[in-house]
């Protein structure tokens, strides 16, 4: 079932969830929350892939500096980051 909503008027989140609970089925709710949840944890939290590609280019970078092949950064710049 697909539901639309229509409505120009500002709403208080819980104005807003009450209307929600009126107007869609338990099933829709229940979608519309994971696509909230999904979308706010793809923001939060890098994947393990993403973190260990990370990690081997950050040491890809130390050999380089290592080598003089590649200029170390400051120590105030990667504090920075942090």
């Amino acid at each position: 079932m697909e539901t639309t909503l229509h409505f120009n008027i500002p709403l208080k989140v819980n104005e807003l969830a009450d209307l929600i609970r009126q107007k869609l089925s338990i099933q829709d709710r229940q979608k519309l929350a994971e696509l909230l949840f999904k979308d706010s944890s793809d923001d939060d939290e890098p994947t393990k892939e993403q973190l260990i590609a990370e990690i081997k280019q950050a040491v890809r970078e130390v050999n380089l500096v290592k080598q003089g092949k590649m200029k170390a950064r400051p120590v105030q710049e990667l504090l920075d980051e942090l």
